[in-house]
């Protein structure tokens, strides 16, 4: 079993700053690309940033010089730290990740979600 649980999602006003994290847990051979999507209500989820598993890194264009994805190898976890948040940043972020099981075995994982709002 693999589980992946974020943190960090919260109120907090325009212009702030939130560090979400994401924790990939369970029976782990080797974890690929990561990345986060959010999906805000009435709205599709889109991806906002990736990171591959030799760090190259994927915005969305509306977060790019906002947002910085990364990751620690060695914990299993992504993080994604958001400056100068937006109304427009308001939505459920989920972490995806693609984990290998075993060496020839590998699926596409997601979090439960964590909310993050932006408003005065």
């Amino acid at each position: 079993q693999v589980q992946l649980v974020e943190s960090g999602g919260a109120l907090v006003q325009p212009g702030g700053s939130l560090r979400l994290s994401c924790a990939a847990s369970g029976s782990i051979f080797r974890i690929g690309t990561m990345g986060w999507y959010r999906q805000a209500p009435g709205k599709q989820r889109e991806l906002v940033a990736l990171i591959t598993s030799s760090s190259s890194t994927r915005y969305v264009d509306s977060v790019k010089d906002r947002f910085t994805i990364s990751r620690d190898s060695a914990k299993n976890t992504v993080y994604l730290q958001m400056n100068s948040l937006k109304s427009e940043d308001t939505a459920v972020y989920y972490c995806n990740a693609v984990i290998w099981t075993t060496s020839d075995r590998t699926a596409n994982y997601w979090g439960r979600g964590t909310q993050v709002t932006v408003s005065p």
